[in-house]
Order: structure tokens, then C-alpha cells, then sequence
């Protein structure tokens, strides 16, 4: 996608070598890192350098490949996915894509592994960019629809950053806006800042300024506000794991959007990339395990500064500690649909059977 007049994808090879934009940078800084190690595309990974389901699972992939440049034997790979699964505990897209290089790789010789490690890595980073792509088609169908009944620009709502930056390319929940958009559908979008990290205001935000999309920028609380006002014809968000019912595991706040949705007869869905449904987990407020991350996460917040430096500020007393969840459960109930790259999808179990039945079970 688009970043000045370059297009990028969020990781990619370049003379060998693994490269990533530092996420925690933007919108400020605009900072490209190699990873040369296992350790720092675990440390990646882990510090949120790069986020998002697909594309933390790519580079779990590279972390690998990496790896095998390192040690390539059965206990170097064994090594790698212990280091690496241990990173962030809640994407399903990690454990799954650690789980499909061990089984590509496991019967090569070790020899042979390196090699076929970053060529298998680089195809699941462009299966991911084809199955985004394949979202943004199937998701157009239902901006279109809104557009014509409506005659008007289609207001939609995002929470924290299901971009480009959040995959290999195109996005998630944004990939059927960037095809609206450039289909000269009028499109304007509601950025949740997405506390406590602000990536709706860090990242979301700078993708759409990016790329020419009408936005603005709103606190986490006034979703439901503008929802009320009829502001809002839909809301579109991304999945960190989704269960085999439709229940969907999302960045906190996730929830309290598709409540607000409910009450007020806006159509709430979710992107959903196949690799993101765990179809060994059922209920999703009880199975899935979510990410408790730092309190300094709550307590601080990074910005320019009058000075034009980034710098970090605390916005709480210094006695008063912090809680971190990271994700919150939207149950199935409240989901419209899940928007997969092999079409639209009813969030029941049955829904998501008939759109994958080559995987359920798996």
C-alpha cells in the first residue's frame, strides 16, 4: 500500500535480508528495521513493532526462517517455535503459522531447510495479501449495496487497526474500504483511537491520510453517540481469533462497539481471514486466553511533542496502578456477518461449517 509516493507491504525481503516498518514509530517516524536474528523477530513480535493477527503470524514465519539460517536442525526448529509462541498469547495466526513451517519443514533434511523455510515463510506472506484482497472484493459488495440504497457517502466505523499494517497488504477491515474507494465510492470513516495503545489514532488514522480516505479521528466513547445520531451505516472491525461458532476475539472495546451497534440497528462485521478461526475452541469468553499486557501501557502515552520530538508522558498519578487486557470476546450474537475471503458469512457454527468445510475439525 501506499506510504508518500512508495508502495509497501508491512514485511518483505529485500537482498536476503527480513525487513519491517517499526510500528511503534509511526505516525511520527517513519522507521524501517531488518531482523537479522530468532530473537529479535521474536522481540518484534513481543514489543508490537509489528501487530495484528496475519501479519504477526508472517513473520512468526520469517522468525523461523530466520532461525533455520541459525541452527536448522530438529532441535533449532524446536527452539524457534518455543521462542516464538511464547510471544503473544491470544492471535491464533502465531500458533498457526509456527505450526505449518514445523510441518513443512520437519521432513527435510536439515540441510535443505533453510532454503525452503524463507521460500514456504514468503508464500504465506502472499497467501495472506490474496486472502485480504479477496475480503476487500467480497466486503465491496456490502459498501456498494449501503451506497446505492442510501445515495449518499457511507459512514463507517473502525476499532484499532485492521490495516494493511495489521497484514502482509490490504488489510482486513479496511481492505473493502481502500476497494470502495478506489471503485469512487464515497466513503467516510469514524478512526476509534483505540486506547491504550491508540492504533486507530496512531496507524489507522495514518493509513487512511495515506491513501486520501475521507476520516476522522474520535475518542473510544463516542461510537455510540454517533451511532444514536445516525452517523454510523456500519461498523467494520478485524479478529485476532475467531471460534468455530462465531465468536470473535478482538482489541478491548471491541464488545462495547458491537453493543452499541445492536441498540441501534447498525450492521456490525467482522473481517475474517480463515487462518484466524481456531476451530478447537468453542465458546470464546471462556476458552480463549487473553493477553494481559503492562500497565505502563494505560499510565503513558506517546506523542510529538511542542518541540516536534516523540516523547512519553504519564497521564496518571504515580500511585495509582494499572489493569491491561488487551482483547475483549464479541459473542456471535451480536456479529451481522464475517466477511472471509471465500464470501460473507452467518456467525453460527453452521455459517462458518458450510463456508469452510475443508476445515472444520482441523
Amino acid at each position: 500500500m501506499k506510504v508518500g509516493q512508495g508502495h509497501y507491504r508491512s514485511i518483505w525481503v529485500e537482498d536476503g535480508a527480513v525487513r519491517i516498518i517499526d510500528q511503534t514509530r509511526l505516525p511520527h517516524e517513519f522507521v524501517v528495521v531488518t531482523l537479522g536474528t530468532l530473537e529479535e523477530a521474536a522481540t518484534a513480535i513481543r514489543d508490537m513493532w509489528v501487530r495484528g493477527a496475519p501479519l504477526i503470524g508472517a513473520t512468526a514465519a520469517y522468525g523461523v526462517a530466520i532461525a533455520m539460517r541459525e541452527d536448522a536442525s530438529d532441535a533449532g526448529l524446536a527452539r524457534a517455535h518455543e521462542v516464538l509462541v511464547k510471544t503473544r498469547p491470544t492471535a491464533v495466526n502465531l500458533r498457526w503459522a509456527l505450526e505449518e513451517m514445523a510441518r513443512f519443514l520437519m521432513p527435510l533434511a536439515p540441510s535443505a531447510r533453510a532454503d525452503a523455510a524463507m521460500s514456504r515463510a514468503a508464500g504465506i506472506a502472499d497467501e495472506d495479501v490474496a486472502i485480504n484482497a479477496a475480503i476487500g472484493t467480497h466486503g465491496l459488495g456490502i459498501i456498494r449495496e449501503i451506497a446505492e440504497r442510501k445515495g449518499g457517502v457511507v459512514n463507517i466505523l473502525t476499532h484499532c487497526n485492521a490495516g494493511w499494517l495489521a497484514t502482509v497488504d490490504w488489510g482486513t477491515a479496511t481492505a473493502p474500504i481502500y476497494k470502495a474507494h478506489l471503485a469512487g465510492i464515497a466513503v467516510h470513516v469514524w478512526v476509534d483511537e483505540t486506547r491504550p495503545r491508540n492504533q486507530g489514532a496512531h496507524l489507522t488514522a495514518w493509513e487512511m491520510a495515506s491513501h486520501g480516505i475521507s476520516h476522522k479521528l474520535i475518542v473510544d466513547n463516542a461510537g455510540g453517540h454517533l451511532m444514536q445520531h445516525g452517523e454510523v451505516d456500519m461498523v467494520i472491525v478485524g479478529t485476532d481469533r475467531t471460534t468455530a461458532q462465531g465468536d470473535v476475539c478482538n482489541k478491548i472495546g471491541t464488545y462495547l462497539k458491537a453493543l452499541a451497534a445492536r441498540d441501534n440497528g447498525v450492521p456490525f462485521y467482522v473481517a475474517l481471514p480463515s487462518p484466524t478461526i481456531d476451530w478447537r475452541v468453542r465458546d470464546g469468553v471462556r476458552e480463549i486466553p487473553i493477553e494481559e499486557r503492562s500497565g505502563d501501557e494505560v499510565s503513558f502515552v506517546q506523542g510529538k511533542l511542542a518541540d516536534g520530538t516523540v516523547g512519553r508522558l504519564r497521564i496518571s498519578p504515580e500511585a495509582t496502578p494499572a489493569a491491561n487486557p488487551a482483547f475483549d470476546v464479541t459473542p456471535a450474537r451480536l456479529v451481522t456477518g464475517l466477511i472471509t475471503e471465500r464470501g460473507v458469512a452467518p456467525a453460527t457454527a453452521d455459517g462458518l461449517a458450510a463456508m469452510f468445510p475443508d476445515r472444520e475439525g482441523q
